[in-house]
């Protein structure tokens, strides 16, 4: 099936109160076009056009390459905007999909049906459009019987017309030949003095050709974003639609209300997302896992069995049967390796730890290598910035570095090696050896009766 698609992408978007083109709002995560361009290219296009307008340059920017673009440089109406990708389809004899950048929960297969519809009743045009409980801000079908006539923006409509709960989806399926002919002779009558995408099918049926339709099933599917009221509804949405996918794979969500998956996300089956977790970017997480509460997960890679509490990974990875917080932060570059421990209050960035090892709790380690079985003491931390750069530290296999250590890089740890608890390390460790850097301790003898002698006569001047 030979298919060509324009997606109007150039509005303002002006009731969105955004200095951020309407279309690169977020859902889930996402901009919204993004899924649009994802739902159309699962129909393998041969041409895929998006008319870009305002702030054209930011959307271009948010597009892959390959992706044709064309400018609508003056913003007169939705029938200007696909009249300018005309020359882009002078080459093109077959289906045309058009459709608003700004509908991000229609499915593949709803465009799909509808592309079938209008090639299997050689119709010029076939338009996507439902029944809703609230049409407003919809335009409306009108019909004689069961034939549409044409459509009505709503703020063009009589008053009988607004009654009228069969509304327009936006989406459309046009004989692309035909549909530039029956373009040029759509008028700007109307309150905003623009050139309706609308218009064009009046326009059609008075030349006498054919128009069908059908009724999308799920309402949802054609919802718009004009607000970011809709974009709040849009995302509950996609969000409930992307954790059921998941439980229907095998993964569990104690509340699915209160967890935010995005939807490039992977989860393995049997893991288990507690409340308030959220799982974003390119995250992927393995079977058997234990994820939050209040966890947040963006671009990590995450193993088998692996129990998440209460933390923040960055652009890490966690090896099988590791176990990470509560209350820790893993930065980009970091690698847990399986079954080691990273607990509370702990920041690790640019840094490996090793197999079995420890960082339990009140540590930073930056810019560090730690090998296995290795335990790193409470409130420890490699200094590994000297004010101009960063340096690294490297922990060799099966050392035990003592609480309170300060491990000033460069510097090496030896395998087997120990520190005293309160040293800072400046030099290399050897191997099997012990590294102790403290003052001497001071015994000051009835300091405290002093103290108080001190402060009785002061107050007694």
């Amino acid at each position: 099936m030979d298919l060509a698609v324009v997606v109007l992408a150039a509005g303002e978007g002006t009731r969105m109160k955004s200095s951020l083109p309407k279309v690169l709002h977020k859902i889930c995560g996402r901009p919204i076009i993004s899924y649009i361009i994802n739902a159309v290219q699962n129909l393998n296009p041969v041409k895929l056009i998006i008319v870009v307008g305002h702030q054209k340059e930011k959307v271009m920017e948010n597009l892959d390459d390959g992706i044709e673009v064309v400018a609508q440089e003056s913003q007169l109406g939705t029938g200007h905007a696909v009249l300018v990708v005309e020359q882009y389809l002078s080459d093109y004899e077959g289906s045309v999909l058009v459709l608003s950048g700004d509908s991000p929960l229609i499915k593949s297969e709803t465009l799909l049906e509808l592309v079938r519809l209008r090639e299997n009743s050689m119709a010029t045009a076939a338009i996507l459009t439902a029944k809703l409980k609230d049409p407003g801000g919809y335009g409306r079908i009108i019909r004689h019987g069961n034939e549409i006539i044409r459509i009505v923006e709503e703020k063009d409509a009589t008053v009988d017309e607004v009654k009228n709960d069969e509304v327009n989806s936006g989406i459309y399926c046009f004989d692309n030949v035909k549909l530039f002919d029956f373009l040029k002779d759509v008028k700007n009558e109307n309150q905003q003095k623009e050139y309706y995408l609308t218009d064009v099918i009046g326009v059609i049926k008075d030349n006498g050709e054919k128009v069908v339709s059908m009724m999308v099933e799920d309402e949802d599917e054609i919802l718009g974003i004009n607000s970011r009221r809709q974009q709040a509804k849009v995302d509950e949405i996609m969000r409930k639609r992307i954790n059921y996918r998941l439980m229907d794979e095998g993964v569990t969500f104690i509340d699915p209300d209160l967890s935010f998956v995005g939807p490039d996300v992977i989860v393995g089956k049997d893991t288990v997302i507690y409340p308030l977790t959220f799982l974003e970017g390119k995250t992927s997480i393995g079977e058997g896992c234990e994820i939050g509460p209040s966890a947040r997960l963006v671009n990590a890679t995450i193993g088998k069995d692996v129990k998440i509490q209460n933390s923040v990974i960055s652009e890490s990875i966690v090896g099988d049967g590791a176990s990470i917080g509560p209350f820790c932060s893993l930065r980009k570059g970091t690698e847990i390796k399986k079954r080691a421990k990273v607990g509370t209050f702990v920041e690790i960035k640019k840094s490996e730890v090793g197999v079995n090892s420890k960082v339990p709790h009140l540590s930073y380690i930056g810019d560090a290598t730690i090998g296995d079985n290795v335990n790193i003491g409470a409130g420890s931390i490699t200094c590994n910035y000297d004010g101009i750069e960063k340096h690294r530290t490297i922990i060799e296999d099966d050392v035990f570095i003592g609480s309170d250590t300060m491990l000033v890089a460069p510097l090496r740890v030896h395998k087997g090696a120990m520190t005293g608890a309160g040293s800072t390390i400046t030099l290399d460790v050897p191997a099997e050896s012990l590294a102790v850097e403290r003052s001497e301790q001071r015994m000051v003898k009835d300091y405290l009766k002093k103290k108080l002698k001190k402060n009785n006569k002061g107050e007694n001047d």
